[in-house]
């Protein structure tokens, strides 16, 4: 089994700062790729931001230059760094983690409310 911790969503004003970390533990072979989506309420899913074990990196437009996603591959874990903060973040934030023959594994998910 693989269990993904998440940690750091909480409620911030507009243009403010929050930092997710997620944890990966249990049978975590051959990660190929760790990331975030999130959903907001009434939306589908949408993928955040992801990483390679590369080090290489993927965001949503509308991120780009405001978030940075970072791996400690030691141990495990994720994090997304989340500046200038609006209202349209606004969304539960999940951690997945792609293993490689194993497929793809979830967080419970994490709140992040922008408001003032």
């Amino acid at each position: 089994q693989v269990q993904l911790v998440e940690s750091g969503g909480g409620l911030v004003q507009p243009g403010g700062s929050l930092r997710l970390s997620c944890a990966a533990s249990g049978s975590i072979f051959s990660i190929i790729s760790m990331g975030w989506y999130r959903q907001a309420p009434g939306k589908g899913r949408e993928l955040v931001a992801a990483i390679i074990t590369t080090g290489s990196t993927n965001y949503a437009d509308s991120v780009k230059g405001r978030f940075t996603i970072s791996r400690d591959n030691a141990k495990n874990t994720v994090y997304l760094q989340m500046n200038s903060l609006q209202p349209e973040d606004t969304a539960v934030y999940y951690c997945f983690t792609n293993i490689h023959l194993r497929g793809r594994y979830w967080g419970q998910g994490t709140q992040v409310t922008v408001s003032s």
